[in-house]
């Protein structure tokens, strides 16, 4: 089941809010009202992933004994059994990643390389099974580190793990975020009401935007090259970019919309990353939830950049070869996640400091060449078809510079690529800032003309919705 769905908006949502604030409103105990979202959560889950979804509760099961074991040693002062049960414990969460995800991938590449015939299981990914490995994987260290009490409470712990809103697409959510809120939440009209807003505002941006821009770049890939050019693979490559920043990001929105209602305060997973002026300060603000995981769990463990230059550089190839390899089981990916560890690196070097001596444009205008290339690779279906591809956009081969179709497809796009661009800045929140938020004469003006706003975009996704076929948001692959 997805977000953006209609059994989702009419059927499945309205049942557990409906539910969940009557047992709020009668003061049912919060192991009651954490039963209700559990159960529904595994109801959301089973609806696209019926099996698998018993492969996430036996993945809570250990999760759970093994931060019992945990704390039982930690308490006894005895941090060797501890740690082996930490080791122990994350040697089947990540064996479990493995097999499902990359045994086809592991194998295919035995029998490229040796020549041999393995046959492939061909196991079919559980959808959101990186996500939820890395949250239990979070609890389970931060156990072990003391930076949050073992719960022993298993329904708790498997409310946090399987909690709808950020089951399949994230945020990563760390249990030292929601660690009290699993008690003690407090649900309330205002907080609802700017969850509902939040929530709507990402499914614009999903259906309204990512759903729609990302059909240029899906034509544009179906074209043979005879009726593709230049300037038209470089349309598709930036539709590509606004497609998976308003796809993830209005997932993100959604997701921490829906905490909101239910009480929980999800951290921000998008910072505007597109107004970056390096690739390490893009970095910083794209899915901050991952990698910030692997700051906190893999680099700073390795030694950060406490260690040598040497070591250092090492830490960053590790940890972007796994950032790579976490997206997905395919050399594209892999070349996707080293391409920014050199890119990264280069700037730690020297071109950081050349950089700040350059104008803020100049900045812009280089960070983002360098993360349209990188979402081409990234698009791409192996490797073969993004060498074709970049060929094509810096115009080796026999290709047109512009035709017909590139002329179409300005015609077509243009005015919401000047949408995506603007909204993918600051400056309409700071517009609503300045004149609705800060005009208080006016309040309930500006309140009901919100209101008008935010109705207005959640009528027109609906009838986007009901008209189009199943589009499930990009990151449900990973």
């Amino acid at each position: 089941m997805v977000f953006s769905s209609v059994v989702f908006l009419f059927v499945f949502l309205p049942v557990v809010l409906a539910i969940y604030f009557i047992l709020v409103s009668v003061k049912a105990p919060r192991n009651l009202t954490n039963a209700w979202l559990f159960f529904m959560s595994l109801i959301f889950y089973a609806w696209g992933e019926p099996i698998y979804v018993f492969l996430m509760i036996g993945s809570t099961i250990v999760a759970y004994v093994a931060g019992l074991f945990i704390g039982k040693y930690k308490e006894l002062g005895d941090i060797k059994k501890a740690r082996l049960s930490l080791g122990i414990a994350i040697f089947i969460h990540v064996g479990a990643l493995v097999i499902f995800k990359y045994t086809d991938f592991i194998l295919a590449n035995i029998n490229s390389v040796f020549k041999t015939s393995i046959k492939l299981p061909e196991l079919a990914l559980p959808i959101g099974i990186s996500f939820y490995t890395f949250q239990i994987l979070s609890y389970l260290i931060d156990a072990y580190w003391g930076k949050v009490a073992v719960q022993k409470n298993w329904l708790k712990l498997a409310t946090y793990v399987a909690l709808f809103p950020q089951l399949i697409a994230g945020p990563i959510v760390r249990y030292e975020t929601v660690e009290n809120e699993l008690s003690l939440r407090v649900e309330s009209v205002d907080l609802f009401a700017e969850g509902a807003k939040r929530f709507v505002i990402g499914l614009g941006k999903k259906v309204l935007i990512a759903n729609t821009v990302g059909e240029l770049y899906t034509r544009v890939h179906a074209l043979n090259a005879d009726n593709q050019s230049v300037v038209l693979l470089w349309l598709a490559s930036i539709a590509f970019t606004f497609q998976i920043y308003y796809d993830f990001s209005g997932y993100s929105d959604m997701a921490i919309g829906l905490g909101k209602m239910f009480g929980f305060n999800f951290l921000e997973n998008f910072n505007y990353p597109y107004i970056s002026d390096s690739i390490t300060e893009f970095w910083r603000r794209w899915h901050i939830s991952l990698s910030s995981w692997f700051k906190d769990y893999i680099y700073i463990p390795l030694g950060g950049n406490r260690v040598g230059a040497f070591k250092q550089y090492r830490n960053i190839f590790i940890v972007w070869l796994l950032t790579g390899i976490w997206h997905g089981a395919a050399w594209t990916f892999v070349t996707w996640g080293l391409y920014f560890c050199v890119l990264l690196i280069i700037e730690k070097v020297f071109l950081l400091n050349l950089l700040k001596k350059l104008p803020k444009f100049v900045r812009m205008v280089y960070a983002m060449f360098l993360v349209v290339i990188s979402w081409t690779v990234f698009a791409a279906n192996d490797m073969a078809e993004f060498f074709v591809t970049l060929k094509g956009m810096f115009g080796f081969g026999d290709i047109a510079f512009f035709n017909g179709r590139t002329a179409e497809a300005i015609g077509s796009y243009l005015l919401l690529f000047i949408i995506a661009a603007i909204g993918a800045t600051p400056l309409p929140k700071k517009l609503y800032d300045k004149y609705i938020v800060s005009v208080e004469d006016k309040n309930v003006i500006f309140k009901i003309v919100q209101i008008c706003f935010i109705t207005l975009v959640f009528v027109i996704s609906i009838a986007y919705l009901v008209s189009a076929s199943f589009n499930p948001f990009l990151y449900f692959r990973f």
